[in-house]
């Protein structure tokens, strides 16, 4: 028999509907903004007061500035060499660290753990990371923005959490087989955990791609800068003039802006165009490495 949905039932839907389209409309209206801005004439886009819901004119000028200033391009690069070299080592590192503490043979599992555990809590600061990242003559290369970042105890203990869910019998039966431990990871344990691998993928890949304040305190070359340290210096510092040379005061500061509202865009897009890609595999892969095995 169907059941209706009672009154109090509907006026609950209407409010919640309610609700979440405003907070929908709160969250993508500052990125609507910027990209309506970044694409906007800077004389009308200055002119204008309030809201914008439609493009002030229409100008790429500031797209085509960001893509001719050749620190953005070299950011670029070098963002792209730390996101895709950090991921194969956040990816191995974490999977060789998950499946030997999801192992119920590992001599010392629980204190292990527990002492991994401890450092989510607990670090000795900024000034023994920065010595110790010197002392490894890591400072002033890009190795400084991988190794240190090589493991995150998070998600080290989602992963371990997942791979603890794997019934025991398949890893009995590999080694019937003669398969060794290096075969029942790479060929069992991750091919039907490709959930959480996504996820993994998202949380390091998002973590390297946003990541600014170590390339800031060990980098200092700025061939070797990161794009959203450069982001920054044009947000924050105002590093624009270079970019808009040969135009007039007024117009310097006019171009300023939606230079400042393209290069986030650039910075930006990267990202989203990645993430539905891996919203399937998210929501499966979150819940299943927080499920205690």
């Amino acid at each position: 028999m169907r059941e209706y949905p009672t009154f109090g039932e509907r006026i609950f839907d209407v409010f919640n509907v309610i609700a979440l389209s405003l907070l929908m409309l709160v969250t993508l209206y500052p990125i609507y903004y910027v990209a309506i801005s970044s694409i906007s004439n800077p004389t009308e886009l200055m002119a204008h007061k309030g809201m914008i819901w439609v493009p002030q004119g229409l100008s790429l000028k500031a797209y085509s500035m960001v893509f001719d200033n050749p620190m953005i391009l070299k950011g670029y690069g070098n963002t792209l060499f730390i996101v895709i070299v950090g991921l194969l080592f956040n990816l191995t590192l974490t999977a060789f660290g998950a499946y030997a503490l999801s192992r119920k043979g590992l001599y010392y599992r629980k204190q292990l753990t527990l002492f991994i555990i401890f450092t989510m809590f607990f670090s000795g600061g900024l000034i023994p990371y920065y010595l110790t990242v010197k002392g490894l003559g890591l400072t002033n290369t890009v190795w400084a923005l991988i190794i240190p970042q090589a493991i995150n105890t998070f998600n080290l203990i989602i992963m371990r959490t997942t791979f603890q869910a794997i019934p025991d019998s398949l890893e009995e039966s590999a080694k019937i087989d003669g398969a060794n431990d290096f075969v029942i990871l790479f060929r069992i344990i991750i091919p039907i955990s490709l959930p959480i691998m996504a996820v993994m993928i998202l949380y390091y890949g998002v973590s390297h791609w946003n990541s600014w304040f170590n390339a800031m305190i060990f980098l200092r070359n700025r061939e070797l800068f990161p794009l959203q340290l450069i982001l920054r210096e044009i947000l924050i510092s105002g590093e624009t003039a270079g970019m808009v040379t040969g135009a007039e005061s007024g117009d310097m500061v006019m171009l300023a802006e939606t230079l400042k509202y393209a290069t986030i865009m650039i910075a930006t897009l990267p990202i989203l165009f990645v993430y539905p890609f891996l919203q399937k595999y998210f929501v499966k892969g979150a819940l299943l490495g927080a499920i205690k095995g």
